[in-house]
Order: structure tokens, then C-alpha cells, then sequence
């Protein structure tokens, strides 16, 4: 891994905090994730569980963890589970964590070879009476692909019919939506990361330069900063390419007069940023541009204000909404009678403003967190809300990563510049 080592004290508290949710009686199960098949002998790049990270600090495949808060032997009450290495795997592959270095990055001290698993597992069930197994309960989740712990669960079920099952979910919703200091910290350095790749590409970007250019100059700056890539699919779109909301294809030139939206994040011990920014291809915002960027910005600022301790998603949403129909009233794409008549499910700023404003992250860039429960201090949400006109070439998105604390929300991107002037400014340098 890139990024230096991680304090095992943050892994020791966040399993503290589970185990202290578990029923009693129990035993939570939890895999890494799986080496995904690319094509012929090639795996995409591993990628560690979410919640395995969160719970160990390991991120290496092969990896399993058991925890059972009341095993009568205290020693086998948190058990981390590793990869064997060989001579042949330190050859082809490199170095595996030793059992040593296990426990000093997770804290746990009963450590075993994944080639031990299904003996301990066996032996430490039937004392229990429960069993948490470990879903993928994203509400943005939807696949085809039976992946490593909805496996592991489908086993558990067939061997173990006789015991109970609960869910980590909704666990893991709880504690995971509220981050550590350590954690916020992580997130800034991605965040501080993302910063030097907006302000590299702002010097790059010109008429004639590709979509695909601007995104090789992002992850030049990423990589060389140890990050350990894009948080996810970056999105650089320019013209009318801004106004597809999952534009990732990045193999449009840049022409005059367009405007470039950009969203990507650097993604730092795997806890991940979340950037848009749109500028004016050739470095000067027309009126018209200026007028929709600013209306843009301006719902921003308003609804940052918003991001603190008792408001909730689903109202959060509403009310942001309401924020827009004012702009896009004033911009002359909406009509104010209309809108005083419109059916509020089907509420008309839908049309130009299409997506939701904010969203939890940590890490994964769209965390896990309830829509409905009240914010509280230690969560981050992106805060992004945006207008896209199809008919005018224009679309704008201006988004930033912000902590709901006690006193106001803090700014992890507040540093990077937003306002019009600040960028046609930076693009003239």
C-alpha cells in the first residue's frame, strides 16, 4: 500500500464499538473482498472491503475476521484471519503480512492462517447461538455478482441451519456514517490531494486539449501525492457532455467557448474525495455561463449552511430544492406561476436539477448512512447541486466535502477555489 500505516487504536475502538451492538451470544463473520477476474489470467486491482478495513486495517485479500464478544476465552474474542505466504507468492507477488505485522496494524492478537478459518469458525459457532453475517445493504447496490460475504452467508446458512441471523447493516450504518478524528483526517489528505490536481489541470485546460488529456494530468498529480487512485470514475465533461450525469467516457476536445465540468476525487487509504468544479474552457466564463454558474454556487453556499446537527437527508433534500426553484425562476427557465401549481411529487426543478444535493462519504465516495435519521456531529456529506440545460450546452455542478460539526459544518475543500472570478483568474495564470 501507498499511504502509510494507519493507527491500530482507530480499529481497535471501531470493534469496540460493533461488538458492544452485537446480541448476545454471537458471532460476526466478515471476508475480505474477492481478486476480480479481468480477463484471461489478469485480476483488476484489489480493492479491500469497506467494512473489513474498518473493522482490521488490513487491506490485503485472504483475509477474514471473527469476532464473538462473550467467547468465554477472552483470546478468542476478536480472531484475524491472514493469507499464508510462501516463497513462491513473495516471488511472483511480493511481500504478505506476517502474523506480526497483523496485529500491529489491526490490534488484535489472536491471529491465524486462513487455512485455520473453518476449524476455529466451527469450534467457536457452537457455543454461540447467532450469527451476523455481512451484506452489501447500500441502498445504491444493485449487481448480478454473488460476491465473497453474500457467499460466505449462503454457506453459513446451509451448514448452520440451527442458529439465528442478524445483519451487520445496520450496524455498520450506524457506526460507519459517524467518523473518528483519525478518519476526517484520512479524508482531508484526500481532499488536500484533489486540491493540487484541480489546481495543475486549471494551468492545462485550453481549447483543443482532450477530455482524456485532463484526466491523465489528475491522476499524474494523484499518484505522485500516494494516493492510491480515483476514488471512482472520474467525470470530465465538456460542451454538451456536462449535461449527462454519468458522462465517463472522457474522449471529447475541449472547444471554444464550451464549458468543462469535472468530478473526480483522489481516493487516500481508502477513504475517498468528491470534487466538481466547471470552468470555462478557454479560461473566461460568458454572461449567460456566469449568470447559471452563480445560481449554482449561490444554492451551494445556502445549502452548506444547512449540513449541521438535527436536519435529515430525505428533508435536507426538500428544502435545497425549494433553493433552486428561485434560481432557475430568476435564470428564466422556470415559470413562477407554474411552479406555484406544480404537483409537489413531480416538483418542476426536476427537469434542470435532476439529482439528490448531498450524499454520505467516507470510505466509499457514496457511504453508508440513513436518509432518515438525524445528522450528527462526525458525519460527511458532499454538498453538490447543480443546473443542466441541454439546450444551451451548458451544465454546472459545484461540489465540496463538508463535516457536520457542533459549531457549523467545516469545509474539507474550502481551500479550493469556487468562485467565478478566483478561477478565470488561476486559468489566466
Amino acid at each position: 500500500m501507498k499511504y502509510p500505516s494507519i493507527p491500530s487504536d482507530l480499529f481497535i475502538s471501531n470493534r469496540a464499538k460493533f461488538m458492544k451492538a452485537m446480541k448476545p451470544n454471537s458471532v460476526a463473520v466478515v471476508v475480505a473482498n474477492d481478486e476480480m477476474p479481468r480477463t484471461g489470467d489478469a485480476n483488476y486491482s484489489f480493492r479491500q472491503h469497506s467494512d473489513m478495513l474498518w473493522l482490521t486495517g488490513i487491506d490485503q485479500e485472504e483475509t477474514a475476521v471473527i469476532l464473538c464478544p462473550d467467547h468465554p476465552d477472552p483470546s478468542r474474542r476478536e480472531m484475524l484471519f491472514l493469507r499464508k505466504t510462501n516463497a513462491h507468492i513473495a516471488v511472483w507477488e511480493g511481500h504478505k503480512y506476517t502474523k506480526e505485522e497483523g496485529r500491529a496494524a489491526s490490534g488484535i492478537q489472536t491471529v491465524f492462517w486462513m487455512d485455520e478459518f473453518e476449524d476455529v469458525l466451527h469450534n467457536t459457532l457452537l457455543f454461540q447461538n447467532s450469527i451476523y453475517v455481512n451484506l452489501n445493504e447500500n441502498d445504491r447496490f444493485k449487481t448480478k455478482v454473488h460476491y465473497a460475504n453474500y457467499r460466505m452467508a449462503l454457506k453459513l446458512r446451509k451448514k448452520y441451519p440451527g442458529h439465528s441471523f442478524e445483519r451487520t447493516g445496520p450496524i455498520m450504518m450506524r457506526l460507519r456514517s459517524v467518523k473518528a478524528q483519525t478518519e476526517i483526517d484520512l479524508m482531508r489528505e484526500a481532499c488536500r490531494i484533489t486540491e493540487l490536481a484541480f489546481r495543475r489541470i486549471l494551468k492545462f485546460i485550453k481549447p483543443g486539449v482532450y477530455e482524456y488529456e485532463i484526466e491523465a494530468e489528475i491522476i499524474h498529480e494523484f499518484l505522485r501525492n500516494r494516493a492510491t487512485g480515483f476514488a471512482y470514475s472520474p467525470i470530465i465533461a465538456s460542451g454538451k457532455n456536462a449535461c449527462v450525469l454519468h458522462y465517463v467516457e472522457n474522449k471529447n476536445q475541449c472547444q471554444d467557448g464550451d464549458m468543462l465540468l469535472m468530478d473526480f476525487g483522489a481516493e487516500y487509504a481508502n477513504y475517498a474525495a468528491d470534487l466538481s468544479r466547471t470552468v470555462p474552457v478557454n479560461g473566461k466564463f460568458t454572461d449567460r455561463q456566469r449568470e447559471v454558474y452563480n445560481a449554482v454556487l449561490h444554492v451551494m453556499k445556502e445549502s452548506t449552511k444547512m449540513l449541521v446537527p438535527g436536519n435529515n437527508l430525505n428533508d435536507y433534500h426538500r428544502i435545497v430544492g425549494n433553493l433552486m426553484e428561485v434560481e432557475l425562476i430568476k435564470l428564466g427557465l422556470l415559470n413562477e406561476a407554474e411552479v406555484k401549481a406544480q404537483d409537489p411529487n413531480n416538483p418542476l426543478y426536476k427537469k434542470y436539477f435532476m439529482h439528490g444535493t448531498s450524499h454520505y462519504i467516507g470510505l466509499d465516495v457514496h457511504d453508508i448512512g440513513s436518509r432518515t435519521e438525524p445528522f450528527e456531529e462526525g458525519m460527511v456529506f458532499t454538498c453538490e447541486p447543480g443546473i443542466y440545460i441541454p439546450d444551451e450546452n451548458i451544465g454546472v455542478r459545484i461540489e465540496n466535502d463538508i463535516v457536520i460539526t457542533g459549531e457549523g459544518p467545516v469545509d474539507l475543500m474550502g481551500s479550493i477555489p469556487r468562485e467565478a472570478e478566483e478561477i478565470e483568474e488561476l486559468m489566466r495564470g
